[in-house]
């Protein structure tokens, strides 16, 4: 079995700008996904460590791609 890569810390993510995750469950066939403030997690914590705590409340599986949420960009004259 492979080790899965390390993703970046939380305060990582949060220096860069994102405040959110976007949080997809791992089963591919399912593509549930939901946004979560990450405050409530510390900020050594890597998004790798996050993904196996994550439980669909869809199709029940454990394991989820855990993603910083980017703000799209806002132009124009209502930016």
């Amino acid at each position: 079995m492979t080790a899965c890569p390390q993703k970046i810390t939380l305060a990582e993510m949060r220096s860069m700008g994102p405040s959110r995750l976007l949080i997809y469950c791992g089963n591919y066939k399912c593509s549930h996904s939901i946004v979560l403030d990450a405050s409530q997690w510390s900020s050594h914590l890597r998004l790798s460590d996050l993904e196996q705590r994550f439980v669909c409340t869809a199709c029940g599986r454990r394991g989820a791609d855990v993603r910083p949420l980017f703000e799209r960009a806002r132009i124009g004259k209502d930016a």
